[in-house]
């Protein structure tokens, strides 16, 4: 049996997703119910809808709450949202034609808000950002990967690139490629493969080309100029930075966090051997407690400059991101990466607030505002 919930006053927000032939619904359902647990504790009605039943035409729709125990969901009549929050759960879903459509119509919608409408493409994220003087100083310089000539051209500036998938997702399909010159071998391309890291030699750019061509397949890809960053016991480390609108609209800086590289990984990214480590003890360890306290007080300027120029330039409503920061051996900042869908973040004060953000600013786009924490 199916029962109906009412608002009853509340503001609703539905978590979009899309639907599975045997569990109902894709996505992190633990995240959707720690969702659903703040809306409650903050006075709105949240629940999780699919693209399929999500029929804009009707007042009342299928939606889904947790039910009795750990794994059990509920089927419920909902009332039609007022605010949509986007969590179809991977590019490929995303691109259907029938997601697309329904995000469209969204976006068209008189009285439905929906934020964060797809995801980012690394290559549109770097042309964003150097449009903007103040974003473009942390860039490192990128280019399409279209040929051999691209990485010819880059190596005469920089003897380490980065070669990413445009669509690429938590360090999947990077590749690392080095000059060691005056070596009978001297392009060395490091290929990473779930945890293994793999590194071939090759004489010539000719066939140097020809393994890369084979590792990429069809993707698109940009490649990077590599940044040499601080490292933590040999090891290197970025932080990622959850930015996020508050209660009022208002972009601030959720949490910070830092990522340490596995041995021998070519990235931070916990799912390829990355671990989770504090900002303050990675920074202290490489500049001394002064410096490393000045680091982490520009983190946040940075970091909002840089949201606010990706919203800007993409011309989308967009409620929160998770960014990947570089520090250089020297202090500086450098931009790696954006995520509109971000992962949840393991750090307890972080997960919190980040779930409080998510319903003050859903809130917000409903017309029905409460004062953020802080």
């Amino acid at each position: 049996m199916i029962h109906s919930t009412s608002a009853e006053g509340r503001p609703v927000v539905a978590i979009l997703t899309t639907s599975h032939p045997v569990k109902q619904f894709r996505g992190n359902r633990r995240n959707f119910r720690d969702l659903i647990r703040a809306g409650g504790e903050l006075g709105c009605l949240v629940y999780v809808v699919t693209v399929r039943d999500l029929r804009l035409e009707e007042t009342d729709i299928i939606g889904y709450v947790p039910g009795p125990g750990r794994r059990n969901w509920n089927t419920e009549i909902m009332p039609l949202p007022q605010v949509v929050y986007n969590r179809i759960p991977s590019r490929e879903q995303e691109s259907k034609p029938a997601v697309l459509r329904k995000i469209g119509e969204l976006l068209e919608h008189p009285s439905i808000r929906l934020f964060n409408p797809r995801f980012f493409n690394k290559w549109d994220l770097f042309e964003w950002l150097k449009g903007s003087r103040a974003t473009a100083r942390h860039v490192p310089e990128t280019r399409k990967l279209r040929s051999a000539a691209t990485l010819k051209a880059l190596l005469k500036n920089h003897s380490s690139l980065y070669l990413k998938p445009e669509a690429g997702k938590a360090g999947k399909g990077i590749m690392r490629l080095k000059y060691v010159p005056d070596h009978p071998l001297p392009y060395r391309l490091q290929v990473q493969s779930g945890q293994r890291h793999l590194t071939y030699k090759a004489a010539s750019m000719e066939r140097l080309w020809n393994r890369i061509s084979r590792e990429r397949g069809q993707e698109r890809y940009i490649v990077q100029q590599a940044i040499d960053l601080s490292s933590y016991r040999g090891r290197p480390f970025d932080l990622r930075v959850l930015v996020q609108k508050n209660g009022r609209g208002v972009w601030g800086v959720t949490g910070i966090g830092a990522r340490l590289a596995g041995a021998r990984s070519i990235t931070t990214h916990v799912p390829r051997g990355g671990s989770i480590e504090e900002p303050g003890k990675l920074l202290d360890n490489v500049f001394g407690a002064e410096k490393s306290a000045a680091i982490l007080r520009s983190v946040p300027a940075a970091a909002l400059l840089i949201a606010r120029q990706i919203e800007r330039a993409s011309a989308s409503a967009l409620g929160e991101m998770s960014m990947d920061l570089g520090v250089d051996r020297e202090g500086g900042l450098w931009f790696f990466e954006a995520n509109s869908r971000p992962m949840k973040f393991d750090e307890p004060p972080i997960r919190r607030l980040s779930l409080e953000r998510i319903i003050q600013y859903s809130r917000h786009l409903a017309g029905h505002p409460i004062e953020a924490r802080r």
